[in-house]
């Protein structure tokens, strides 16, 4: 693609990807039909930060390397998942699992996205609160269930659709009773938003799930920081041991949710619920088919541009 004249003094979302020589390309395709500014290419086996980057390959000319970092710059208001979600729209068949973001910017952005991050009330007595803030008179009540939040690196702080969506969710479940003395499995727990609102909420023990090394630190991290480190379980793929559980949450996007669906669905037990996020709303009629072959009473929840699908699973 053409790389595209910026103003030096914006600021960008980088987005890092590997991939081969061979789907490189469409690779480039997929993040000029999402939004890209720019796209560099460098070897990503090489062993020197400064590695000569390829900026702009000539008509029908391809890098040397076989292994590829790719660097593509957004607008640096672009929302990480929604980049995703148009990458993924543009080539389904691309993996895009190894993404990673970085704001480009001389400022500290963790601390800077806590000055700003206020108090959260999601349902009747959940809480998303930063470290860095008092307690609202609100969230002062005996039942209320807060959670101390820094998320660091990973992505869930609660101020997201999909995120609230799934705290929504949990939080009517605690209020219906269903929560209380349950094992919660959260697939794809970024921060650990997920499951610990779960313990808050009463559940006895939880598992979250994630493929970036960084989610497991923050969950771990933020586990600690709210007491219930004894409770929660982070784990990669790879170790997630093979169990069921009465109560599953999984925000991640949609594609995902399609290629996991018997996976996911494995993990449930029969007669309990699970609830599915990360999804554009469009989407949900696919996935609605797809898991309606374990689930019964699928319903579909809508925030702004996301939607959440929750059910039963079937006996």
């Amino acid at each position: 693609m053409r790389a595209t004249a910026i103003l030096d003094a914006m600021p960008f979302l980088q987005l890092t990807l590997p991939c081969e020589n061979a789907t490189q390309a469409r690779y480039e395709h997929a993040l000029e039909e999402a939004g890209a500014l720019s796209v560099t290419l460098a070897d990503a086996d090489a062993d020197t930060p400064d590695e000569q980057a390829i900026f702009e390959p000539g008509v029908g000319e391809t890098p040397l390397w076989r292994e590829i970092r790719l660097s593509a710059l957004f607008d640096g208001n672009s929302e990480p998942l929604r980049v995703l979600a148009a990458l993924e729209a543009a080539d389904p068949d691309l993996d895009f699992s190894q993404a990673a973001f970085d704001p480009l910017e001389d400022q500290d952005w963790e601390r800077a996205w806590l000055d700003q991050f206020q108090p959260m009330r999601f349902g009747a007595r959940t809480w998303i609160v930063p470290w860095n803030h008092a307690l609202p008179d609100q969230a002062q009540a005996d039942d209320a269930a807060i959670i101390r939040l820094d998320p660091g690196l990973a992505f869930g702080s609660g101020t997201h659709p999909t995120t609230a969506l799934c705290l929504h969710w949990l939080d009517a479940l605690a209020d219906a009773g269903l929560l209380r003395g349950q094992q919660v499995l959260d697939f794809g727990c970024g921060s650990g938003i997920l499951a610990l609102a779960a313990l808050k909420l009463g559940a006895s023990s939880a598992i979250g799930v994630d493929n970036d090394p960084q989610a497991i630190t923050a969950t771990v991290d933020n586990a600690e920081r709210n007491d219930v480190g004894s409770r929660l379980q982070a784990v990669l793929p790879d170790d997630e041991p093979e169990a069921s559980y009465p109560v599953v949450v999984a925000n991640i996007l949609a594609s995902a949710l399609d290629a996991l669906a018997p996976h996911l669905a494995a993990r449930v037990q029969p007669g309990g619920r699970i609830a599915l996020s990360g999804i554009l709303a469009g989407q949900e009629d696919a996935l609605l088919e797809r898991y309606g072959e374990w689930f019964d009473a699928l319903a579909v929840t809508h925030l702004d541009d996301w939607v959440r699908i929750d059910g039963v699973r079937a006996a």
